[in-house]
């Protein structure tokens, strides 16, 4: 690659038609972190900032060529899941991540367990969590997921940050090398802590609460903000830092959108946004 040529990170998400969450959140981000942003469709969503009114899945098979499609020519520094819908896709997904070394001792693979909107809307078949837990955690770098994930992948239904502790370690029995529980659920909390385990050890990255509505796509920004420092080839704990720094600054610059919740925003990144293009 030339010199000009940034890392490459590769998202494998269903697509947001609201431009909120999904994969139109993890470019966003890409972009905004200085890589290069890539694709594997695994669904098309129909929703706006009221809910979600329908999903299309993709064909396993066609999720699995694009990631071999891109893996292959252009090369993937670090890649994220999110949106994965059924077992079939998850099956695909972890195969074709084999086939072109991504996760494993491969390529950083950061595994986002997105299970439901943030309205409550089901965006997994409940087959496809057996298949999380037993095909795709094994071969992850890290999983983020948020209490509600928490709950439908154990059953523990945290309530506290000892309880958030008693979590990442029953996640990290299912393989993953790190374990992230992000506390944001967790409303009786003053502070937002995220939990990064390592199988033997914790590491607390405390934030503020804002008092704010509009977070839509706040997990798929900090799970891509995460994959691209690891694509820059930070270390787990530096990358998971600066994944909270960012989803920090992304919600106290959230901004209202239609007539439901609006999405986190990576403008803050772009301090000429504002004004660029406008005389």
């Amino acid at each position: 690659m030339g010199n000009n040529t940034p890392p490459r990170t590769l998202t494998i998400a269903g697509s947001d038609s609201g431009g909120g969450a999904g994969l139109q959140a993890d470019l966003r981000t890409f972009f905004a972190c200085g890589v290069h942003g890539m694709t594997a469709i695994t669904a098309v969503t129909v929703q706006n900032s009221l809910g979600v009114t329908g999903v299309h899945t993709i064909p396993p098979e066609v999720v699995a060529a694009q990631i071999e499609a891109v893996a292959t020519d252009i090369g993937v520094q670090a890649a994220k899941t999110g949106m994965l819908a059924t077992a079939e896709i998850i099956s695909a997904v972890a195969g074709a991540c084999d086939r072109v070394r991504i996760g494993g001792d491969g390529t950083p693979l950061v595994v986002d367990p997105v299970s439901a909107s943030m309205h409550g809307d089901p965006l997994l078949h409940e087959d496809a969590l057996d298949a999380l837990r037993d095909e795709l955690f094994p071969r992850a770098t890290l999983i983020t997921p948020n209490l509600d994930e928490v709950r439908l992948l154990t059953g523990i239904d945290v309530r506290s940050r000892a309880e958030q502790r008693d979590a990442a370690k029953a996640l990290a029995e299912y393989g993953s090398r790190w374990v992230l529980v992000k506390g944001g659920h967790l409303w009786d909390d003053p502070e937002c802590l995220d939990l990064l385990y390592d199988g033997s050890g914790f590491t607390e990255f405390l934030g503020p609460r804002f008092d704010q509505e509009h977070t839509h796509g706040s997990g798929d920004t900090l799970a891509s903000t995460i994959t691209a420092a690891l694509a820059k080839g930070a270390d787990m704990v530096d990358a998971v830092a600066r994944g909270k720094a960012f989803i920090i600054e992304s919600v106290r610059t959230a901004y209202p959108l239609g007539g439901g919740v609006g999405p986190v925003s990576a403008r803050w990144r772009l301090p000429d946004a504002d004004t660029f293009l406008v005389d």
